[in-house]
């Protein structure tokens, strides 16, 4: 199976992956500081264009084959509204599959999140990619947490990810 897939939908997304043209409409996103409230900066303070480092770090996911976030793209509007996918993890020294998800701050709200994650849990268990999948998030985020929940993720424990404190919420494909 190749990943990532040319296209997907959902019922009011299409999902495409990444390319460097899409670092214009996502800069706004590394500039918000509350989008950025539970992120880790992962770009080194010298890069001039972060939005860029982050769609090529997306990039080199796809070619190493540790899968990687897609563009959501509203079908009535055509724009980019965030950033969906797998990605492949180590959590606790054990190899992990997160479903991961960012919005574009305008488009908190409207339930792309959920929507976009639900997916790629099921894209995950239907293609045989893993017997669960893991959601790790910022113990402060309580959107994210809130997303998780919806889609039938429970939290499973805290711990430190890339020292920053997190929960790890999982859902196994049986469930």
């Amino acid at each position: 199976m190749h990943y990532p897939p040319a296209h997907l939908e959902t019922e009011r997304l299409n999902m495409r992956p990444l390319v460097a043209e899409d670092a214009k409409i996502w800069q706004p996103f590394l500039d918000s500081d509350e989008a950025m409230e539970f992120m880790r900066t992962f770009y080194p303070p010298e890069i001039k264009y972060p939005a860029l480092y982050w769609i090529g770090f997306a990039l080199n996911r796809y070619f190493e084959g540790r899968y990687g976030l897609m563009a959501l793209i509203d079908k009535q509007t055509s724009e980019m509204v965030g950033q969906c996918g797998l990605l492949a993890q180590v959590v606790d020294d054990l190899p992990e599959l997160e479903v991961g998800y960012h919005i574009l701050p305008q488009y908190w709200g409207k339930g792309y999140a959920p929507e976009a994650a639900k997916f790629f849990i099921n894209y995950a268990f239907e293609n045989n990619l893993a017997d669960s999948i893991i959601s790790v998030i910022d113990v402060g985020n309580v959107k994210s947490q809130r997303v998780a929940e919806k889609n039938g993720l429970f939290r499973e424990k805290q711990t430190i990810q890339l020292g920053d404190d997190v929960y790890i919420y999982r859902k196994f494909k049986s469930a």
